[in-house]
């Protein structure tokens, strides 16, 4: 994974409670740009030797001299947002990924973007990229109250402010007494662009199919991997098979194909180790995948070319990887 080195230059409350914090990253080396990136990019931010954590870029692209993040606190976290807001000062230097993109914007005559909470950040890239172009678009901020919802003062700010329309919950209009207007009735011409909890992403997708949005029009992004059943059938034990050695070794049940290749001295990358991020993905020459990313598409899983070695496991008694 291609990492460049930053300098926190700037760190602010991102929301009146403080739960949210803003922290803009520049270049350490003034004289290298950092690389661009494309509205709905992320980054990796290395916190510690094994605490690597991923967040949208929430700033223009057009920006080339900083990144943008947002992050939210979450002490029932599994603890990068508590490193970030505690440990992380003005001047510290941090190891953070290139950007990238597995949310983009799509080609379409209008967009309807719809936040829930600490989900707006991808969105105000795409806000911003989009009224650059002069393409028809709108987007809905959903928050519990005006305290607790993060970025105002960005999108005041903003060359957007416009078309932004913010509900709150403690006002009577959350997402679930009704979906924005706009997703009362399909357009075939435009795109949905859905990123908060998954409870919420759920609802609107639900409701969006259920007046007739088609699947291929509503696009998600997910913090945090959607809960599953168990599976008898590919939760036990399976063998995978490095292609290139022919080596072959057991992945026991409770036990990752990632954590069984490092074992045996086999190098592989990774960064979220819940399916989430894509850094993982490898080939599969042989074999049939189970599926449990966040990050392949129906039409990739489908195609069973890839698999996300830290949490996917096989439906079939082997997997084949191009390792």
């Amino acid at each position: 994974m291609t990492t460049v080195d930053t300098v926190v230059h700037a760190i602010a409350f991102a929301c009146p409670t403080g739960t949210s914090r803003t922290y803009e990253l520049r270049p350490a080396d003034p004289t290298t740009p950092l690389p661009a990136f494309e509205a709905g990019a992320h980054v990796d931010v290395h916190l510690g030797p094994t605490l690597i954590r991923q967040y949208s870029l929430l700033n223009s692209p057009q920006d080339s001299d900083r990144y943008l993040i947002c992050v939210r606190r979450d002490d029932g976290g599994r603890g990068g947002s508590a490193a970030m807001h505690q440990d992380i000062t003005v001047g510290q230097r941090l190891r953070v990924s290139t950007p990238r993109n597995l949310f983009p914007l799509l080609p379409a005559k209008r967009y309807v973007l719809v936040a829930g909470g600490i989900g707006i950040t991808p969105l105000l890239s795409m806000a911003d990229e989009l009224a650059a172009r002069g393409v028809d678009f709108t987007l809905h901020h959903y928050a519990s109250a005006a305290a607790e919802a993060p970025l105002l003062e960005r999108i005041r700010n903003s060359a957007f402010t416009d078309r932004v329309h913010p509900h709150r919950s403690d006002e009577g209009d959350s997402i679930r007494t009704a979906l924005p207007a706009e997703l009362s009735s399909p357009d075939p011409s435009a795109l949905v662009y859905i990123c908060g909890p998954d409870g919420f992403m759920r609802h609107v997708t639900d409701t969006a199919t259920a007046a007739g949005w088609q699947p291929g029009q509503l696009h998600i992004e997910r913090f945090t991997p959607a809960a599953r059943e168990p599976d008898p059938a590919t939760d036990g034990e399976f063998r995978v098979r490095v292609a290139s050695t022919g080596d072959s070794y057991p992945v026991p049940a409770e036990t990752t194909i990632a954590e069984v290749l490092a074992t045996h001295g086999v190098e592989v990358e990774l960064s979220c180790e819940q399916g989430m991020c894509g850094a993982c993905l490898t080939p599969v020459l042989a074999g049939e995948p189970d599926h449990r990313d966040e990050v392949q598409t129906d039409e990739e899983r489908a195609a069973n070319t890839q698999i996300t070695i830290c949490c996917s496991r096989s439906r079939s008694a082997e997997l084949v990887l191009g390792l």
